[in-house]
């Protein structure tokens, strides 16, 4: 069984075929990438700052985060590269502002090429769709990144464990999962990871669409 929808095979190579390179990252294109833009301003992302965007897709953020940054300073990864390229030749105004080696393909969280001046990082709308693990992961490798001074990322989230066990009804509606996507997590496992990586979290009070929490890491 696929750990996520977007690992059953061939499914960006039908959604690109069809034109449906929106759609696949879970819709509402324009009101979620303005939400987007406002946490990195929240969080204080500036023109002269660096920003990882990890889980691209097709640059729903990337199309405006492009435009609010300097040009070469904003990096993209996802599990498919061929995504991303998709979104910066049909969604940016003007795509020389986006290197096309600055979008790297990376399923594992491992950061491949990515360099070392990264100052701010935004996963949106990823780890719903996977397992705690991969949170842990993403977590321990932004460590190498120096000079990283914020890590936004939203995870569902359930009550409590024994409730966990079951699927569980978001408020906006999305029935999550323990061991299926979309997944849920516990507040105390999201925070126990984090601790154990070497980050401190704030949660952002903020209602985000289907139901979404937002967390903001910071070195310990």
């Amino acid at each position: 069984m696929a750990v996520s929808p977007y690992d059953v095979p061939g499914f960006y190579d039908r959604a690109l075929e069809t034109g449906k390179h929106r759609d696949i990252v879970g819709g509402r294109w324009d009101e979620t990438g303005r939400m987007q833009m406002q946490i990195l301003h929240d969080i204080g992302v500036a023109p002269d700052h660096h920003l990882l965007d990890i889980g691209a897709g097709s640059l729903r953020l990337g199309c405006k985060a492009v435009e609010h940054l300097n040009p070469g300073h904003y990096w993209a990864t996802d599990a498919s590269r061929a995504l991303m390229l998709r979104g910066r030749d049909a969604e940016l105004s003007d795509p020389s502002r986006l290197p096309p080696d600055h979008l790297i393909e990376d399923a594992r969280f491992d950061f491949p090429d990515v360099p070392n001046v990264i100052t701010h990082a935004i996963c949106f709308a990823v780890f719903t769709h996977l397992p705690l693990p991969y949170l842990r992961r993403a977590l321990t490798n932004l460590q190498r990144f120096d000079s990283l001074q914020c890590f936004a990322f939203t995870v569902f989230l359930a009550p409590d464990a024994q409730t966990a066990l079951h699927p569980y009804r978001q408020p906006d509606g999305v029935v999550t999962h323990d061991i299926r996507a979309p997944y849920h997590m516990v507040a105390g496992d999201v925070e126990h990871v984090a601790q154990q990586t070497g980050w401190t979290l704030t949660h952002d009070p903020r209602r985000l669409p289907r139901g979404q929490v937002l967390y903001q890491a910071t070195r310990v």
